[in-house]
């Protein structure tokens, strides 16, 4: 396998990045970011890392050889910045994107593309608790949604062509993410733990009745693997989208599990200061999810909110010196 991973330098990136050196499958791994990546090590497979805008199709014409047996589209506009900026997520979240997909398309006809997209394509549910699936029409409430979809749409088209065997797999909320915050509205899902547990404050800008679908680190990474390995027969010609296992929680739980493993010093430093923009964004986004495809496929179910945090201090500490 000759794989290429575009979005490479954020942290699922990274994660999967590792995981891929470790399985030790792949001859060669290119990341690429628009920030150069760091190249995990590795004794047994060639990594390059390569900075660069997908926007050039220089770097396209460098990256986007035939050689290439899978791709991991992971690159974007996360939803606050893309809220914020039409401009720039139109060009990040679509025509890069299609820019990818094109080229693929002319120089290595049927590579296997993973991509990584989102809930956020639906909207808000018909009701309050229902449970989505795939067969449910997306309606985006932002515009990183509606971009998101859009590419959705083309790969979709792309591989009932034949041109290029596409796998598209939404993803919840990705909980907990190191690091500083992004652009996302969700941020502060992932600062109102990563934050107090390295004893410093964090604002929550929406009520603690409002709930998430979420979804941990390394289950996303495993089941970005999984979707790699899929035999193609398995889509029987129908759409290429999976809707991933995630866990529907309320941020009061969250918090209850930050108390849990932080204790009473870190739920402190959490400060409520609601945020109009973010609440609604995060509103429309649905929390109920019906996975049974994603379970006949293999895909993993994730584990407690709880384990995930004991996860994420086992493999990224709390950052307290």
């Amino acid at each position: 396998m000759n794989i290429l991973i575009t979005g490479a330098g954020g942290f699922i990136g990274q994660a999967l990045a590792t995981a891929l050196v470790r399985e030790a499958k792949a001859a060669s791994i290119t990341l690429t970011d628009v920030v150069e990546p760091t190249a995990p090590k590795s004794m047994r497979t060639t990594v390059r890392c390569v900075q660069g805008d997908l926007a050039s199709q220089e770097l396209c014409d460098s990256l986007l050889t035939k050689d290439l047996t899978h791709v991991f589209l992971l690159h974007g506009i996360m939803s606050g910045a893309a809220e914020a900026d039409l401009d720039l997520g139109i060009k990040v979240n679509m025509d890069a994107t299609r820019k990818v997909f094109d080229n693929l398309r002319t120089v290595t006809p049927g590579v296997r593309i993973i991509f990584t997209s989102t809930t956020a394509v639906y909207g808000p549910p018909p009701k309050p608790g229902f449970p989505l699936t795939e067969a449910n029409a997306p309606c985006p409430g932002s515009s990183y949604g509606a971009q998101k979809l859009i590419s959705e749409t083309l790969l979709n088209d792309y591989s009932r062509r034949g041109l290029v065997d596409g796998r598209i797999v939404r993803l919840p909320t990705v909980l907990i993410r190191p690091g500083k915050p992004t652009g996302a509205a969700s941020s502060f899902a992932s600062g109102i733990f990563r934050e107090p547990l390295s004893g410093q404050k964090s604002v929550l800008p929406v009520s603690k009745d409002l709930s998430l679908w979420i979804c941990s680190p390394r289950t996303i990474v495993q089941n970005l693997l999984h979707a790699r390995d899929i035999p193609t027969e398995v889509y029987q010609g129908g759409s290429r989208v999976v809707n991933l296992p995630g866990v529907t929680v309320t941020i009061k739980e969250m918090l209850g599990a930050l108390k849990a493993i932080g204790g009473q010093e870190a739920l402190e430093l959490i400060e409520e200061r609601r945020d109009a923009p973010t609440e609604r964004i995060v509103e429309s986004w649905p929390t109920v999810f019906d996975t049974l495809k994603a379970q006949q496929l293999g895909f993993a179910e994730d584990g407690t909110l709880e384990q995930t945090l004991k996860d994420y201090i086992e493999d990224y500490g709390t950052g307290k010196t």
